[in-house]
């Protein structure tokens, strides 16, 4: 297995991250289980989970995901040598995450999303702690876009610096190590990195975005931005969601596939 730095971090992670969103819905936790101890086995150090999980969301599964990994750290006693990344989801309709409200990446939210997280994950510390996605309204989601569309700015739109303080916050108390973002654009990389130069916050490590043979939109303009700002990438969907595996040739369909539609 090889391993690499995170940004311009110290921590060694897989080239091979596991991913781990269906795990509670699609997967028991015994197959779960089952799959991290396999990787473990394989040289791979690196999870990657989220509030959100497992998808397709639903209230009644929500957070299954990070509960498993935790009860499989527990169980294993190995939380001291696994990578840890989840996320907190960002502007959403889902008002099951906030007790009614629809989420956003105002300080409060991000305070409920961790404390939440950390009691699933049976940690007191994530390593790697992202938004899941903007909190301003953006094309994301692993799409391809070929035509940029202006968005109209939500009223309360939480500002970028008051979502990177929240983190810092976080980072300040030990709950977490370094923070990075996801389903992220150019601009808005660029503006969390300027944010932190400015002293509002923790310089931001990581971002992970689709990236595939089918959508390459990563290497437009992102793929500089991380490069000179040493942003590392966290490729999702490298099998364009399994279209590159082949099973859906000549508009086949395996069984048990769950249509969903992203948030």
């Amino acid at each position: 297995m090889e391993y690499r730095s995170l940004g311009r971090t110290d921590l060694s992670v897989s080239s091979i991250c596991l991913g781990t969103m269906t795990w509670g819905q699609q997967n028991t936790e015994a197959e779960g289980h089952e799959q991290m101890d396999y990787a473990f086995e394989q040289g791979v150090n690196f999870l990657d989970t989220a509030e959100l999980y497992s998808i397709p969301p639903k209230p009644e599964t929500q957070g299954s995901t990070e509960r498993i990994i935790g009860n499989w750290m527990k169980a294993r006693g190995n939380r001291d040598k696994v990578i840890l990344a989840s996320k907190v989801v960002g502007r959403n309709g889902l008002t099951w995450f906030r007790d009614g409200a629809k989420p956003t990446l105002s300080r409060a939210h991000i305070r409920d999303a961790i404390e939440k997280s950390l009691k699933r994950l049976q940690t007191d510390y994530i390593d790697l702690y992202q938004l899941h996605s903007p909190d301003r309204h953006v094309t994301q989601w692993g799409s391809n876009p070929t035509v940029y569309r202006h968005p109209e700015p939500a009223a309360d739109e939480v500002p970028i610096e008051e979502t990177l303080a929240a983190l810092g916050e976080l980072v300040q108390e030990g709950k977490v190590r370094h923070v990075g973002l996801s389903n992220e654009t150019a601009w808005g990389t660029t503006r969390f990195v300027a944010a932190s130069e400015a002293g509002k916050g923790p310089r931001v490590v990581s971002i992970q975005n689709a990236y595939n043979l089918l959508n390459r939109t990563f290497e437009v303009n992102l793929a500089e931005v991380a490069m000179r700002e040493q942003v590392g990438l966290l490729v999702y969907s490298p099998l364009a969601q399994g279209y590159l595996s082949g099973k859906y040739q000549k508009g086949a369909r395996p069984a048990g596939v769950q249509a969903w539609r992203p948030l």
